[in-house]
């Protein structure tokens, strides 16, 4: 009986540090996810208020729309290119929280 008390008390301790772990890797990914996401932003807005300098002193229409295209170009790639950093970011917070319990479904295979 003490036998099993002691397992299951392993077993819990076993537990809560495999979670503390998680968690800290969670905090981790989600604060890098975060400032990602606020430099994006601040990039995007400084470069929104650029084309529109831009197109405020453009001469002639066809001018205006050069400047329009080039930035919606620029934006496409750069939200494309941030949606796939972020995806990965996302991605490796999922494997990074995942690796913690990776331990207990092999003992759990093993025990049955």
């Amino acid at each position: 009986m003490l036998k099993n008390f002691d397992d299951v008390q392993k077993y819990g301790k076993d537990n809560m540090d495999a979670t503390m772990k998680a968690w800290g890797q969670v905090s981790k990914s989600v604060q890098a996810i975060a400032a990602e996401a606020a430099d994006y932003s601040k990039k995007s807005f400084e470069e929104g208020s650029a084309t529109l300098e831009k197109l405020l002193g453009a001469k002639s229409l066809d001018k205006a729309l050069e400047i329009q295209t080039a930035y919606a170009k620029s934006a496409y790639e750069g939200f494309v290119a941030q949606a796939t950093k972020i995806g990965e970011l996302y991605a490796d917070l999922a494997k990074e929280t995942y690796k913690p319990f990776e331990g207990f479904a092999a003992k759990s295979m093993v025990a049955k």
